[in-house]
């Protein structure tokens, strides 16, 4: 898992965007850097065991990039970030990197059923679950593969 992730995401993982990333908050004292590799690395992990045929560069790379947003949104959008931020994650994503069709409609679509776009593609499919598991786990205690998170971040 550690090894896809790092695979199909180096450009992600170590660009300056995704590094700014860090400083802005989740979930608790989970920054969108942590949050995101947390869910691609569940991404990876869901795909893998239920052994489900789909695009593993897609899945990372959308999953890595489904909240780039530059902004705390517990101050700057509140209760309205839910319906807006993936909107601004793909803008953010496709300004930065070349996002093929697959990767924006993840980035799009993550937030259903709040948003009621549903996903196009198993891999969104993917990453709305995985986003939904990681973000019960981090609000109560701390992301999923910590440690892979702290070495992808490096």
């Amino acid at each position: 898992m550690r090894n896809t992730v790092n695979y199909y995401g180096a450009d992600i993982l170590k660009s300056n965007g995704f590094a700014r990333s860090d400083k802005n908050y989740q979930h608790g004292d989970i920054s969108v850097m942590e949050h995101s590799i947390s869910v691609s690395c569940v991404c990876v992990k869901i795909a893998k065991t239920l052994h489900i045929k789909c695009d593993y560069s897609a899945l990372v790379r959308g999953s890595l990039l489904h909240d780039y947003f530059d902004y705390d949104w517990h101050t700057y959008e509140g209760k309205m970030h839910g319906y807006r931020h993936a909107d601004t994650a793909l803008v953010n994503a496709s300004n930065d990197f070349a996002i093929n069709p697959k990767e924006a409609n993840m980035i799009t679509r993550h937030m259903f059923p709040l948003n009621i776009r549903p996903p196009r593609h198993r891999e969104g499919v993917i990453l709305c679950v995985a986003d939904k598991v990681c973000t019960v786990k981090e609000t109560f205690s701390r992301p999923f593969y910590d440690d892979v998170i702290q070495e992808l971040k490096k």
